[in-house]
């Protein structure tokens, strides 16, 4: 006998069913959508709004679309004394004293960035609750006297994605599921997923997020934002929870170039607790939106990686499009530029990245307070065992287990690793091709279009051209380059060492040819026609 159901119970349960599934937010009518740097000072110079009083709008949007159940989940925590720092810079307004171009400006960072005030510094893990750090980092000591406002800590993948390999980007123990904000079902790609989703929905200004191996350019190109992996040295590392003192680095990321290119320059400085910002070779400035020129595609030579291409129609369809816009703007393209022999790499970079986490994050635990009881990966190893049900309810920790297992870095097979890395992606990689093709940069698609939130079998995605950039500690900077069915693709421009000034002008050129970037509407998932 067939069950037959009376209409409104039907209804009934589709309602029920519609209620619990993440919910489109109202994005209209936000004073402060898509508002820049320069415009919200301009705001706050003609008295329209005050430092205090777009805090507090910021505030009350997270509030409405990021926390809660079915939010957004970039912002992990709010700085309680957001406003009282506000209030002291709109008194330095007052008084005369304006301290830059970020002097007011409501600015969230990742949450491994270490800050000595009321907020936890933890990586996403329940581990490092109440570590409570003494100092701000170097970049946020730097930050902080820009007249920048920390706002707050954004979400990210839990240490920073290099806990298990079938994690999803965006989870972490203490934050939860960060969700992308063109449809809140798709994934933000990691490990700054935060920092990402948070600037592209308008909760603030400009963020920070860090990067290893794609962390800043893969969530900026699926949240459709601009990202700048700097030079590995261009900023302080010191204060940053770690994962290789030889790939990692902080960067800006921002819904503008200019937004990202302004805090670059201000952030920029050597650090004695840092020797890679003490390099002779640097090449820095203060300021590098000197660089931003609407032309500055004109009389460039830029060659197409093609490596990361050929795996989705789509994404080839709006690299090919971004080429001809690079040409119409009177760039010289080298077509099908190669990279170096990766397929000699084997698991050199993840044996570097095994080595070089352990020590790292052993001294970063060690440099906490005495009394706090987890000083190795070891403790956070038997921390997670004990605390399975809330930190490793989809994935587990192979990667801290394979870690624990490593030695020093005197050892011959991280030296072998780490020669083989450099060799690969510096001479006979990005380096030779440079030299060889007589280039000015180097341009490939940053990644795929966002693809559905799985947290049961972890990311899925194929496309990534962030690797050579990554282990040579190049600087890479991703823009907005198109969409597929509303999902932002982003495009990459990476060259050698510290070449961030040339990079800026070719990349806004590129912004400026194209305006690719499209608001999100936080839809609830994506519609297909």
């Amino acid at each position: 006998m067939k069950l037959r159901l009376h209409p409104i119970y039907l209804l009934f349960v589709l309602l029920v069913w519609s209620a619990c599934q993440p919910q489109p937010q109202q994005t209209k009518g936000f004073e402060l959508e898509e508002k820049t740097v320069a415009e919200l000072q301009v705001m706050m110079e003609n008295g329209t709004h005050t430092a205090v009083s777009i805090c507090q709008l910021y505030i009350d949007r997270i509030k409405a679309i990021d926390q809660g159940e079915n939010g957004l989940r970039a912002v992990i925590e709010l700085n309680p004394d957001a406003l009282i720092i506000a209030a002291a810079l709109d008194k330095e307004r007052a008084e005369g004293k304006i301290r830059g171009p970020l002097h007011g400006i409501p600015i969230m960072i990742k949450d491994n960035i270490n800050t000595g005030d009321k907020m936890e510094t933890t990586a996403g893990s329940l581990a490092l609750v109440g570590s409570e750090v003494e100092k701000d980092a170097f970049i946020v000591s730097k930050l902080r006297a820009s007249g920048a406002i920390l706002l707050g800590k954004t979400n990210l993948s839990e240490w920073a994605n290099f806990r298990s390999e079938r994690s999803s980007s965006g989870w972490s123990g203490r934050g939860r599921q960060t969700r992308n904000p063109y449809a809140m079902d798709r994934s933000p790609c990691g490990s700054s997923s935060g920092s990402g989703v948070a600037v592209s929905a308008n909760l603030c200004a400009i963020t920070i997020g860090t990067e290893t191996n794609g962390s800043i350019v893969c969530p900026s190109s699926l949240n459709g934002v601009v990202g700048i992996k700097p030079t590995v040295g261009l900023w302080s590392r010191s204060g940053i929870i770690p994962i290789s003192k030889t790939q990692d680095t902080a960067g800006p990321m921002g819904r503008t170039l200019t937004d990202a290119t302004i805090l670059l320059g201000a952030l920029v400085g050597s650090d004695s607790d840092d020797e890679m910002t003490n390099d002779s070779a640097a090449v820095t400035y203060q300021d590098y939106t000197q660089f931003l020129n609407i032309n500055g595609l004109e009389g460039k030579r830029i060659g197409i990686f093609r490596g990361p291409m050929g795996l989705h129609e789509g994404v080839d369809a709006i690299m090919e499009q971004s080429f001809a816009a690079m040409e119409e703007a009177g760039a010289i393209l080298v077509d099908s530029v190669e990279l170096g022999e990766m397929h000699y790499l084997g698991n050199a970079e993840y044996e570097l990245l095994l080595y070089e986490f352990r020590d790292g994050l052993n001294a970063y635990l060690a440099g906490l307070r005495e009394d706090f009881p987890f000083k190795t990966i070891e403790d956070l190893i038997a921390f997670n065992n004990e605390n399975k049900e809330s930190e490793m309810p989809y994935f587990q920790q192979e990667i801290f287990e394979l870690a624990q297992t490593k030695g020093e870095l005197t050892d011959e097979a991280y030296q072998e690793a780490l020669a083989l890395c450099q060799k690969i992606s510096r001479t006979d990689g990005i380096d030779l091709a440079i030299e060889k093709h007589n280039l000015d940069a180097i341009v490939a698609p940053t990644g795929d279009p966002a693809w559905v939130i799985d947290q049961i079998n972890g990311d899925n995605y194929r496309i990534s051209s962030s690797s050579m950039p990554a282990m040579a500690g190049y600087p890479n900077i991703t823009v907005p380059a198109g969409n597929i069915q509303g999902l932002p693709i982003g495009i990459s421009f990476f060259s050698t060492a510290y070449t961030e000034a040339e990079l800026l002008s070719i990349a806004y050129g590129f912004e400026q040819k194209t305006k690719a970037r499209i608001v999100p509407k936080l839809l609830p998932t994506l519609e297909l026609p």
